[in-house]
């Protein structure tokens, strides 16, 4: 699977919960991995709940979200988020301009936590630099514990 979304917005994320701690490129490639995973997951999610509704399109509602961000207050860009919720459903669907802004707003909150977790993890090793096996020590931890 190819990664759909740009490594330099996900390195913001980081480095806005990193505390002074270097990233690492691989960090980042990591992390956007694991984000597009889970927006692909959502997008399944809200595509079955569509589905569920007699519609075509994927709505904010679907998403859970609580209220629509502004566009300006996202550091993932739209159009990659639109092709990582693509990914795992049916060309059948749409996705509304809603719909790929809360997918959006929900996946920069799931990567602060994830982001803000390795940084811990780093430090936690001893080291100044969060590499891509902090945030895969996330998703190892949360899985074992989840």
């Amino acid at each position: 699977m190819s990664v759909e979304l740009p490594f330099a917005p996900v390195d913001d994320i980081i480095r806005r919960n990193a505390d002074g701690l270097r990233v690492s490129s691989g960090a980042a490639e990591e992390l956007a991995r694991r984000i597009q995973r889970e927006g692909a997951r959502r997008a399944g999610i809200a595509a079955e709940q569509a589905a569920a509704d007699g519609r075509k399109t994927l709505m904010f509602e679907d998403f859970e979200a609580e209220t629509p961000p502004e566009r300006g207050d996202l550091a993932l860009p739209i159009a990659p988020v639109d092709r990582v919720a693509r990914l795992d459903i049916d060309d059948r669907y749409r996705v509304s301009m809603d719909a790929r802004m809360a997918l959006a707003a929900l996946l920069e909150g799931f990567a602060d936590d994830v982001a803000g977790a390795a940084a811990f993890l780093a430090r936690h090793a001893g080291r100044r630099t969060i590499k891509a096996e902090d945030v895969a020590a996330y998703f190892a931890l949360a899985s074992h514990f989840g």
